[in-house]
């Protein structure tokens, strides 16, 4: 711009050009970001100027430079702002004439309003500052230029992306996602953008990057079909942060749209994306859903009504308007020398902006205002501070120090254009104020981008008024593991605190926290679904159970017959055939069949300290009286008959007295052993938890019985066995001795049976497989065994004289004594 003079100069840089082709500095008009914003400033200046409040009887001037989109040509540009500064030495230099030259100083500028671009802004800022001239920047969104000790003297009026980034985060956390990927293209913008997001996320935990894709500056073909198939390697992470151009947005959502992914990425978009419509056009679909970020920001109408009525005559201080006006209007002004070109129409200068041409608000034009309002502030309040009560520019501000200005620029704070305060923070940031928009297609009366909630500072999103891809109400999910089912523990990935598998806590493992399984105690198995342990159910044997029920009536029909074949003994007790049986062993041997189908009940009966003792002393006590009485019996027999082969007087011991006797010691061996066993382990009950132990913890039982391991049983079994063996040895032995003595062949045939029956009862008890039957079985087996061993030998020994006593009595008499005739 041919400098508009004033008091007070400032500066302004404006991307008025494209960045040319390779070799070219500058390339075609940019209407919107240059020529709107341009004339943005020169608009603020007007109304600065026309203003009695602000800077009363100071005018400020501007020199506006073009940066055609090029931080390298902005550089050189930007050295006619610092040329005032650099003081030349002239002292060599004279005229023709001999004089001294008059070198007209260039306009000193005060400040700068600009750049647009961040890496503009990043390159100007390093040489103002060498020459301490203050900078407010409209657009620059870089975080790197929050730096206060690299950028000084660099302000702005838009928040750093920063803010955004925290802004996409808390709108990532508000949607309850933890596994997002993010996009960015390659550049400044993008990739600080996606840096402060990755940063951000980390410090704040609870989100993880799934991965990290840059979009290059020059993409080949095919090159967004492989960032989208990149993308789909962590499908889980639907959710993409996309920091990117507007080009580039577009073609992101054309190829996943070739890749047949409507609908499948939540893209989270930043204020490249904004509202705009271009990156969406004819792509609604694989946009729709879209959450996207806009600063804060208000159309301003002065600025329209100033704007439309520019034309060619009223607006001459404007160097490129007349090239804007071509291009608006598509015509073709007639210069001199210069050949018309026959395809344009001629420009006529009576074309309105906005009537003739389509004309929308550039989006930053606010930020442009409030840039130049923040600086003629500062220089009202510093004005008044070091002139009171002069009325132009006085001496102490002239010139205008760079570091003073700076201060003042810092500590503003007024109303903006739009309405909203204007104020910097300790690094030359505006704070953060965003609206936050989504892209809705479905239902609406209106599709396109709808505001769902504002950030400042703090999110507030509206998420009832959200909707996705199909009109569908309820938050997608983007998360990498979905959360453990209860009784599962979480194994976590490595590297990535977001993701985990789930392992289940099996056997009689239970969850004891998210992380960890722990085995229960072993009185206990894991409840159904693995959260805690309950005590493991403790059976016994039940009365009403089968495996109770047929013991206990064969035991209760064999004590009947006991007791008949008893009574029946002490009814007849003189006659013959029971004196003959011998009356006093009978009586000993039926008392300990009694005990033995006695020792049923002990065996079903719950048990407690008192059964448990019983159980002890009479399951081998009644087999033990039995059979010494039955081997007392053979021996007797057989050592009559061994005796009586050899001569003529009678064996020792073969009285009822002596008999008596020797059975009684046989029996003593048995109980004194289980008093040894009780003084060394007194009689107790346990719960056995390990036997019943299965895989499957739903089928765990515990099992109270006596402390009587299955060995200790054939213990105390094992000296009536014998005593049973050594009676079979001596049954066998006396089994050629005549009729008369009819007890030997009997309890010959007693012994065999009963061998067999313990030979079958040894496999079925100690061969049970491990089931919740198996106490049963077992404990079912032994009762039986013994019942049938002692109805063996009730049956063997006593049934036949009880049938001759009752049914026969006229054979129950003394027999004549046989004559000697052999």
């Amino acid at each position: 711009v041919s400098p508009i003079p004033g008091d007070i100069t400032l500066g302004g840089l404006f991307p008025i050009h494209a960045r040319g082709p390779h070799g070219v500095n500058c390339g075609e008009l940019k209407k919107e970001k240059g020529i709107h914003r341009m004339e943005a400033m020169l608009y603020a200046l007007d109304q600065i100027n026309s203003d009695p409040e602000l800077l009363p009887n100071i005018t400020l001037g501007a020199r506006i430079l073009d940066t055609c989109s090029r931080d390298t040509y902005a550089l050189e540009q930007s050295l006619t702002f610092v040329q005032a500064l650099i003081q030349k030495d002239t002292s060599d230099i004279r005229c023709s004439n001999g004089e001294p030259p008059i070198i007209r100083k260039p306009e000193r500028v005060v400040g700068v309003i600009g750049a647009s671009a961040s890496s503009v802004s990043i390159m100007v800022a390093n040489i103002l500052r060498l020459f301490e001239i203050p900078q407010v920047s409209y657009a620059s969104t870089a975080p790197e230029l929050s730096d206060n000790n690299r950028y000084d003297y660099f302000s702005r009026v838009v928040p750093p992306d920063s803010y955004q980034a925290q802004a996409m985060l808390d709108i990532v956390k508000a949607m309850g996602w933890n596994y997002v990927s993010t996009l960015a293209s390659e550049g400044n913008y993008g990739e600080s953008g996606v840096d402060a997001f990755m940063q951000i996320s980390r410090e704040a935990g609870g989100v993880c990057i799934a991965q990290s894709v840059k979009i290059p500056r020059e993409p080949t073909a095919g090159e967004f079909d492989k960032i989208i198939k990149r993308l789909m390697e962590t499908s889980n992470a639907r959710g993409v942060i996309i920091f990117a151009n507007e080009d580039d947005i577009k073609r992101v959502l054309e190829a996943a749209k070739r890749a047949n992914l409507t609908g499948h990425f939540l893209f989270v978009g930043s204020d490249s994306w904004g509202a705009k419509s271009s990156p969406v056009t004819e792509l609604e679909d694989v946009a729709e859903g879209a959450v996207t970020i806009l600063p804060k920001r208000a159309s301003i109408d002065g600025f329209d009504q100033y704007f439309m009525t520019r034309s060619l005559e009223n607006n001459r201080r404007n160097i490129w308007f007349a090239e804007f006006w071509e291009d608006d209007f598509r015509c073709k002004l007639t210069r001199p020398g210069i050949k018309l070109d026959p395809d344009k129409k001629k420009c006529t200068g009576n074309e309105r902006i906005g009537r003739d041409s389509l004309y929308e608000q550039e989006g930053k034009v606010q930020f442009v205002i409030d840039a130049v309002y923040a600086m003629a502030h500062a220089l009202h309040n510093m004005h008044q501070d070091m002139c009171p009560g002069s009325s132009g520019v006085c001496n102490n501000m002239d010139p205008v120090e760079g570091q003073v200005l700076l201060n003042y620029i810092r500590t503003v704070n007024f109303n903006g254009s739009a309405g909203t305060s204007v104020l910097f923070n300790e690094n030359g940031d505006a704070p953060g104020r965003y609206d936050i928009f989504q892209f809705q297609m479905t239902n609406h009366s209106h599709p396109g981008y709808h505001v769902i909630g504002q950030w400042t500072n703090n999110l507030r999103l509206n998420l009832e008024e959200m909707q996705w891809s199909g009109g569908d109400r309820s938050v997608p999910e983007s998360i990498c593991s979905f959360p453990c089912k209860p009784g599962e523990r979480k194994k976590m990935v490595k590297g990535v605190p977001c993701c985990w598998h789930c392992e289940l806590c099996d056997g009689y493992q239970y969850q004891l926290d998210e992380f960890n399984c722990e085995t229960c105690p072993s009185d206990m198995r894991p409840v159904p679904n693995r959260t805690a342990c309950r005590p493991t159910p403790i059976i016994k044997l039940e009365w009403n159970s089968p495996w109770a029920l047929v013991p206990a009536s064969l035991a209760m029909l064999g004590i009947l017959a006991t007791s008949a074949v008893v009574i029946t003994f002490i009814r007849f007790n003189d006659t013959p055939i029971v004196r003959a049986s011998g009356r006093e062993l009978s009586y000993v041997l039926l008392t300990g069949i009694f005990l033995i189908y006695l020792i049923t009940f002990l065996m079903i009966a719950e048990p407690g300290v008192v059964v448990c003792a019983f159980r002890r002393l009479l399951l081998g006590l009644g087999m033990a009286i039995t059979y010494s009485a039955m081997l007392t019996k053979t021996n007797r027999i057989y050592r009559i008959f061994e005796q009586g082969k050899r001569s003529v007087t009678p064996p020792k011991f073969i009285s009822p007295t002596s008999q008596l006797v020797i059975t009684f010691i046989l029996i003593c061996v048995q109980v004194l052993g289980v008093f040894v066993w009780f003084g060394v382990a007194p009689p107790h009950t346990i719960i056995d938890y390990d036997e019943l132990r299965p895989p499957n913890p739903d089928l765990a039982r515990g099992i109270l019985k006596c402390d009587m391991s299955d060995l200790s049983i054939i213990c105390c079994l094992s000296y009536s066995i014998v005593l049973m063996v050594t009676c079979t040895v001596y049954a066998v032995k006396s089994r050629g001795v005549p009729e008369t003595f009819n007890e030997a062949k009997p309890i010959g045939f007693t012994m065999y049976t009963t061998c067999i029956v313990w030979l079958a009862f040894v496999p079925i008890f100690f061969g049970t497989a491990q089931s919740t039957e198996k106490m049963f079985i077992q404990t079912a087996t032994l009762t039986v065994s013994m019942s049938l061993s002692a109805s063996v030998s009730l049956g063997m020994l006593y049934m036949p004289k009880v049938y001759v006593i009752v049914f026969h009595p006229e054979q129950n008499v003394q027999k004549r004594k046989r004559s000697f005739k052999v």
